[in-house]
């Protein structure tokens, strides 16, 4: 039995292109359409990008007072960096407005300038980010073409290796602290390697001790909230059908 109301936490792996709201809408959607209230709380524990996908962790009623205490969580991501070269946005969303020497690069050079990223970093984000400059998005004024400027943040990198080494492009793990952007990241080592980088895929395969394979689709969730049976606290009964009310007027199920 589910208790949207009381609090959940669903596990989903984000599809390719969705935003993490487009997840949380239509988790939001499906439950609204169950219990028959027009208002129940559902948001989301980190923020994804479009161009990534993976564990994005979904909360409901009130589980979404532990936002803060879930978004703690350390992050386990694999990206797929294209070194030589860069974009404003340091992934796919924009085109390529510079291109730099890459064939001097070898395995060894990649391993050994991973390496000074672990640990505590100072990262400047992203310009396309959700990062706030005086009360507006930056992503909202990089859009339009303004110049940004961003503080930079510390941060912790727990775990970073190289995966696979085919260049132009590289394969790395990242093991890191919450806030950390894996753009800006590919941005730093790019840079290190004295290139430019931008990433080309990016995987969210873990957060907390919830990983990738643990995770329902989107489509497998929303099926479930359509057939588990619900339960509504008595207090909102009334405000559903008479059909979610019994004798008693105590907390039932739909």
């Amino acid at each position: 039995m589910l208790h949207p109301i009381e609090g959940e936490v669903f596990y989903v792996d984000k599809p390719l292109k969705w935003t993490s709201f487009d997840v949380v809408k239509r988790v939001r959607g499906e439950l609204s359409r169950r219990t028959k209230l027009k208002k129940i709380k559902v948001g989301h524990a980190g923020t994804l990008d479009p161009l990534a996908t993976g564990v994005i962790t979904v909360v409901t009623g009130r589980a979404t007072k532990r936002i803060e205490e879930l978004q703690a969580h350390v992050k386990e991501y694999v990206a797929t960096i294209r070194l030589g070269a860069t974009t404003p946005s340091y992934d796919l969303e924009t085109q390529i407005d510079g291109e730099y020497p890459w064939q001097h690069i070898t395995r060894e050079m990649v391993t050994s300038t991973l390496s000074k990223f672990h640990g505590r970093i100072e990262q400047v984000p992203p310009a396309f980010s959700a990062c706030k400059v005086d009360g507006k998005r930056a992503y909202k004024m990089a859009r339009k073409g303004k110049e940004v400027e961003l503080k930079a943040k510390t941060l912790v990198i727990d775990e970073i290796e190289l995966l696979d080494f085919n260049l132009p492009e590289i394969v790395v793990r990242v093991v890191c602290s919450k806030g950390t952007y894996i753009r800006a990241l590919a941005r730093d080592i790019g840079e290190a390697l004295d290139s430019g980088a931008h990433l080309t895929a990016l995987r969210r395969t873990r957060v907390g001790d919830i990983s990738v394979e643990q995770c329902e689709q989107v489509d497998e969730l929303i099926h479930r909230l359509h057939n588990e049976e619900i339960e509504i606290p008595e207090e909102l009964v009334n405000l559903t059908t008479n059909k979610g009310k019994n004798e008693n007027n105590e907390a039932v199920s739909i």
